[in-house]
């Protein structure tokens, strides 16, 4: 399930940072799988790294504008 960046604006720094541990966790669970062969989906790791990118990115803004 890829983030909408609407939904996103809408949580709080702290609910995007706890979001981001997890896409992280994620991600690393789906290299692991990767690289033994495992893996179901392999669009996911995409998704996943994108969602991160997304969460970064708003974070950026978010930290600019605090400035």
């Amino acid at each position: 399930m890829m983030a909408k960046v609407e939904d996103l604006r809408a949580k709080t720094d702290d609910q995007l940072t706890a979001d981001l541990a997890d896409l992280k966790r994620e991600a690393f669970n789906l290299r692991f799988q990767a690289a033994t062969n495992q893996l179901e989906r392999p669009a996911r790791i995409k998704e996943v790294r994108r969602d991160i990118a997304r969460i970064k990115t708003l974070q950026g803004e978010r930290a600019r504008v605090a400035k």
